[in-house]
């Protein structure tokens, strides 16, 4: 499977792979706002979606960080486009650094997303808790309260840029 597949097929991907219904929901939740956001910025729609609907895919593995690094992998064995792979082993974190990776655990390497598609799957995932839309700062006030001060940062930093490209705060779309 080398090319995007449609939301239709995401959805059976995850069943195939056993995500638990509220895994899917999030993942629809997160595809939900993922595509306002998208659309607002004049990204890859097609991309985005799939990339929101499959970005935690690895959760059928582990419901650890790891999960992202296990949806990378199920993506590759699936032959999902690369950018698609990006997108799933890059939305954790708001972006996490490899000197961070490492202290976490993760194989060595840079989870920051690069592309637009990228940071809008990972950002619309900070806003969506559970299948519920949620303020930034929310995201961010949990991230202090558990003393990950790099992570708030860059949840603010994404939350910034996107408004900025958007010319909108992104909580009020």
């Amino acid at each position: 499977m080398s090319q995007i597949p449609d939301a239709e097929r995401c959805i059976e991907i995850l069943r195939e792979y056993g995500c638990s219904e509220q895994v899917i929901a999030h993942c629809e939740a997160v595809k939900d706002l993922a595509l306002k956001i998208a659309k607002r910025l004049n990204a890859d729609v097609q991309l985005v979606t799939a990339g929101a609907l499959l970005h935690d895919i690895g959760r059928c593995r582990t419901h650890g960080i790891r999960h992202a690094v296990e949806g990378a992998n199920i993506a590759r064995e699936l032959g999902l486009p690369e950018q698609l792979v990006g997108i799933i082993e890059r939305h954790i974190g708001a972006g996490i650094p490899p000197d961070e990776a490492m202290r976490l655990g993760l194989p060595v390497k840079d989870y920051t997303p690069k592309t637009l598609e990228e940071k809008i799957v990972c950002h619309a995932d900070n806003l969506i808790d559970g299948s519920v839309r949620q303020p930034i700062i929310n995201e961010i006030n949990k991230a202090l309260a558990k003393g990950h001060y790099e992570y708030a940062e860059r949840l603010r930093k994404l939350h910034k840029e996107l408004s900025g490209y958007c010319g909108v705060d992104l909580d009020y779309i």
